[in-house]
Formats: C-alpha cells, structure tokens, sequence
C-alpha cells in the first residue's frame, strides 16, 4: 500500500467516524403533526417531505434517527429540538 493510499483512507477513517452521532426525536402525546414538521424544517433543516416522513415514523415507531453527523454539529440542533418541547437526544 502506497503513502497516498494510506493517508486516503486515513481520511476516509477520520470523516466516517465522524458521522456516527445522531439525533433521535421521540414520540410523544402532545405536539401535533404540523408542529413536529415544522420543528424538524428549522431545527434540522430538513425538506417538508423529510419532515413529514420522520414525524409519521416517530408517530408509529415511536422514534426515529432525525439527523445524523458531528457532536458539534448536532448539538445545537438537539437543543433547538428540546427547547421547541420535542423530546430528542444525540446518541
């Protein structure tokens, strides 16, 4: 194996482990459909059909991975979530 290829999957490594944190939303009994979209649009920049799947996911399943990428990345984001009355947590 050559040193570029070393250093390539070095960096390949780097940036997958990376992306292992996610934010999970939970189901609830008080926020509405509209709410939890809406929610999901400003805090996880998401598109309105994404938006709508993860909240029918979260309403059948009971929760749903939401965002995925760096713990610093997400953190604000989960605390958008929270502070918006959603119940969410970076696992």
């Amino acid at each position: 194996m050559s040193t570029k290829e070393k250093i390539q999957e070095d960096l390949l490594v780097d940036t997958l482990e990376q992306n292992l944190n996610e934010i999970v939303l939970y189901n609830d009994d008080v926020n509405t459909f509209d709410y939890v979209i809406d929610t999901l649009i400003y805090a996880c920049d998401h598109t309105p059909e994404q938006a709508e799947q993860c909240s029918i996911l979260v309403h059948y399943k009971g929760k749903c991975t939401v965002k995925t990428g760096s713990y610093d990345d997400l953190k604000p984001r989960c605390s958008m979530l929270l502070e918006a009355g959603l119940s969410a947590e970076i696992i």
